[in-house]
């Protein structure tokens, strides 16, 4: 073995990461936020494209908010996404390590 070994807590953090990108809805969703014009979109556009509920897709969300993979803001009665960029680089170098 000539590279470094991943510590436990990067291990984690990086299954986590994986785990809820083992679903190609969460996939595409990630796609369609980082798509967007501004880097962000709200759950009312994203329900569509990938023809789903509204429920459904605030499910999904919750998977990635909670794997630190986007952020989420509330504006009156929409929630807005953001993909944190560097938390997909991290797991990218966890991988290399």
């Amino acid at each position: 073995m000539t590279g470094a070994v991943i510590s436990l807590e990067d291990a984690e953090r990086t299954a986590r990461t994986f785990k809820a990108l083992g679903d190609p809805t969460r996939v595409r969703l990630l796609s369609l936020i980082a798509a967007s014009a501004d880097g962000e979109a709200c759950i009312c556009d994203l329900t569509e494209p990938v023809r789903l509920s509204q429920p459904t897709v605030s499910h999904h969300m919750k998977q990635l908010v909670d794997a630190g993979l986007v952020t989420r803001e509330q504006r009156g009665r929409w929630a807005y996404y953001r993909v944190i960029t560097r938390a997909l680089d991290a797991a990218s170098r966890a991988l290399r390590a």
